[in-house]
């Protein structure tokens, strides 16, 4: 990658990040306040986690298992990020794993052509593009079949609008009952609602995009993933993305200390797992990450064995 392909992304990602915290701050006490930013993050939170955690880790990749009500909040949650359908969502990402970086890939940005132009278009597509041409075409039963038969999953499948709509009606509801009216109902309803999903899309399709394409390596896989570390606290982990593609069915995406605490999502499973909420967590052991590790890391490693996952 040149250069200047590394400076684009680098401002153009950030960018609507940095829009936002100027909306925020030019119209404090105006168009947002504290309770608009509470929803904001709040919502954007717990959300996110649907993804990360529900749609991600537990239903794609079974990297660890709950309760069958725990499961449909989960899924839920997920469902509210307006990223679509559960088993959708799961059928496309398992089919993203099975030829990523290859023929098939729903959103990949290294089959567009060579070139800086071949670059600009595969980032548009990794990044937005697909949403208009491959995604949802993943066959369910081919790729998601063990979700198709779970009768509690397929029904939320069924009834996403009614989870878009909550997702929207909620923080109206609270705008109306905190802040005692109609104007802060809207007012609610624009960040924790509009915003707040406009924030998530953008961090979850930077994962497709610039963690493919911008980052760092150190294991041995076949495709392009990398890892980005100022992506990692807005994805809640998520853009350790190479480690995943590495081991996939981790449930822990940071593998080293400083990697770790920078994985929301693996903190709050490990959490959840204390509590009794989830068990079956996969976990790489030291040796598995050494094995796999490039030459180069190895040399390092050498004086520096790796992190295990966390207890």
């Amino acid at each position: 990658m040149t250069r200047l392909h590394k400076l684009v992304n680098l401002i153009g990602v950030p960018l609507p990040l940095v829009g936002l915290v100027v909306a925020i701050v030019l119209l404090w006490n105006e168009a947002v306040g504290p309770l608009e930013l509470a929803l904001l993050v709040g919502l954007y939170v717990v959300t996110c986690l649907g993804v990360t955690l529900g749609f991600h880790r537990m239903f794609t990749h079974r990297a660890l298992d709950a309760s069958r009500p725990f499961r449909a909040v989960i899924a839920v949650l997920g469902s509210m990020a307006v990223q679509g359908s559960v088993i959708t969502w799961v059928a496309d990402h398992r089919k993203h794993h099975a030829f990523s970086d290859q023929q098939g890939d729903p959103h990949s940005p290294h089959l567009s052509g060579p070139g800086f132009w071949g670059a600009v278009k595969g980032l548009w597509h990794a990044h937005v593009g697909w949403l208009f041409e491959t995604v949802g075409t993943a066959d369910r039963q081919r790729f998601a079949a063990d979700l198709v038969k779970d009768r509690t999953i397929r029904v939320i499948d069924r009834l996403f609008p009614l989870w878009v709509v909550l997702g929207f009606v909620g923080p109206f509801a609270l705008g109306w009952i905190v802040g005692g009216g109609l104007g802060a109902a809207l007012t609610a309803l624009l960040w924790g609602g509009f915003v707040r999903v406009f924030l998530l899309h953008h961090v979850t399709w930077s994962i497709n995009s610039v963690c493919h394409f911008f980052g760092r390596r150190r294991f041995n896989v076949k495709d392009e993933s990398r890892n980005v570390f100022w992506l990692a606290p807005l994805s809640m982990g998520e853009a350790w993305h190479h480690n995943h593609h590495a081991f996939p069915t981790s449930a822990f995406h940071g593998l080293r200390l400083w990697e770790r605490l920078i994985d929301p999502t693996g903190l709050l499973i490990a959490a959840l797992e204390k509590l009794g909420l989830v068990w079956n967590v996969v976990r790489i052991s030291p040796e598995r990450q050494q094995a796999k590790l490039l030459a180069g890391e190895r040399v390092t490693s050498a004086v520096r064995p790796p992190q295990g996952a966390p207890s």
